[in-house]
Order: C-alpha cells, then structure tokens, then sequence
C-alpha cells in the first residue's frame, strides 16, 4: 500500500514539474513584477508584506483560480479566452499607466510618501490573480489528457505551492538583500566587509532595473495575452503577425525569436494600455474625478 501511493505521489511530482515547466516565463515575471509593491516601506515590514502577499497569492490559485478553471474547462471552455482578454488588458492598462510616469505624466493618485499597507498588498494581489490565472492555465494545459479529476487536482495543487514558494522567496530575498549587506558591512573580515558595501552600494540600480523589468513584464504578458487569446476568440491579427515574426526570425535561432516575440508583445501591449488609459482617463473627466490608478505599489520613475 505505501508502496503504491509512493508510485502515485511520484507520478504527480513529476506531471507537476513536467506542466509547470511552460509556465516558467511567466513565474520570472511575477518574480520581478511583485518587487516594486514592497520597495518603500518601512524595512522591518517588508517580509510581513511579501507574506501576506504570498497568502492571498495562494487564495487567488485554491479558492478562485483552480476551481474555476477545473469548472470552465468541464463545462465552458470557450470563456477561458475572454477571461485571459480581460486580464492582459488590465497588465496592458497597469504597465502603461507605469511608462507615462516615466515621462512625467502622473494620474492625481496618493502622496507615496505615506504607504498603505492594505492597498498594496491589494494592488499585488490582484495582479499576481492575472499572473497566476496564466501559470496555472498553462499548466492545466500543459497536463495529459485523460487523467481523472483528482489527479489533475493534485497535480494543480502542487504547481500552485511550488510557484507560490518560488515566485515569493525570490521576492523576500531581493527585499532583504541590501539587509544582509549591510550586516555584512559590519563583519570584521575585511573581505566581507567590502563585498557587503558593494552590495549595498548597488541595491539601488538593482531595484530601479527591477521595477522596469516589472513594468515591462506587465506589458510583455499582458500584450501575449491580449493577442493570442484574441486570435481564440477570431481576431487573429495581432497573433499572425506573432506568427510571422517568429517565422522571420526561425534561422536566427530561439534566443532571438524569443526577444522578436517579446518586444511586439510588449509593443502592443503598451497600445493597449494606452488605449484604456485614456479611456479612463476621460470617463473621469467627464464624471469630474481624477482616477486613482495605484494601490500603493512604488512607481518605476521613484524605485530606489
């Protein structure tokens, strides 16, 4: 008997590690998207945060995410792409709102000197439910055919903690980092010590790259999202010029085809965010408000 369930946890290890695999891209990108919602606060707050994030992340994958989708898949796939359209163009809408700040342009939102602690974590854990919805569609995906409901439950709940350990562990230690620097810096090993200056020297263009690389992971993911699952949906536009970049740039090998395929994803997915923030934009003016687009994440124009 024990031999047995062995054979059978093993089997749903190595399906869980096999499925979430794909997955891997998008599990980068929440890793440097989560970052810039925790830079700013008060130090001996930072892994509280990261922890609570962590905690609604693994809410947004068993109590949404996986039911969901099990159900959808069952019974209504065909709304799957809609709800990816959906969440992309939110990523489309957050990264370009993060790009004109770049520029100078702000929104009306909050003074960032005063952090909300609740809005942040909200703000982080609503767009890691986009993120994670991706990791775990993929994955789901991604899974034999065949397998029985509650296999592919297992396999899916492995995957959700595995990522959710993954994903927030690399945060909580970008957010430590210049910490155990500066500890370092105090060690009486001369070595050590320098090593531990170099580090604290750099963490602020570290967390400046991070926070655009995030913005720009926001864009990529959310333009992949938008232009693939338009194409399910029949609009295939934007996922056969996809195609054709891909197809342009075969003999140059994967490493380009992949940066071609980035870079028009995060093109059009910066179009797209555009688009909605001047929508909301001017639904605002019309109704005489100023929306408030952050929810206490710091900007990449103010990352330090």
């Amino acid at each position: 008997m024990s031999v047995g369930l062995l054979a059978v946890v093993d089997d749903i290890l190595s399906a869980a590690m096999k499925a979430s695999a794909k997955a891997a891209g998008v599990v980068i990108d929440d890793a440097a998207v989560t970052p810039q919602y925790v830079q700013g606060i008060t130090p001996a707050r930072e892994l509280p945060v990261v922890g609570k994030i962590a905690l609604g992340s693994l809410a947004n994958k068993f109590v949404i995410i996986i039911p969901v989708a099990l159900l959808l898949t069952a019974f209504a796939p065909w709304v799957l792409p809609f709800l990816l359209i959906v969440g992309g163009t939110y990523l489309c809408f957050e990264g370009a709102e993060k790009v004109l700040e770049w520029f100078g342009v702000q929104h009306g939102h909050e003074d960032e000197s005063a952090r909300d602690e609740k809005r942040l974590v909200l703000g982080a854990v609503r767009t890691d439910l986009i993120l994670s919805t991706e990791i775990m569609l993929i994955s789901l995906a991604s899974l034999d055919k065949g397998l029985d409901i509650w296999t592919t439950l297992a396999i899916l709940a492995v995957i959700a903690v595995v990522m959710t350990g993954v994903v927030y562990g690399a945060v909580a230690l970008l957010v430590k980092i210049d910490d155990i620097g500066l500890k370092m810096a105090k060690s009486s090993e001369q070595r050590v010590r320098h090593t531990g200056t170099r580090i604290v020297r750099s963490m602020p263009a570290v967390f400046r790259f991070i926070s655009i690389l995030g913005t720009v992971a926001m864009l990529w993911v959310g333009g992949h999202l938008v232009l693939v699952n338009l194409a399910e949906v029949g609009v295939p536009f934007g996922a056969d010029i996809l195609h054709a970049i891909e197809h342009a740039l075969h003999g140059l090998g994967p490493v380009i085809v992949w940066i071609g395929d980035t870079l028009f994803s995060a093109i059009a997915g910066l179009a797209v965010g555009l688009v909605i923030v001047g929508i909301v934009l001017g639904i605002g003016r019309m109704l005489g408000k100023k929306p408030s687009f952050h929810e206490g994440e710091e900007t990449p124009a103010s990352a330090h």
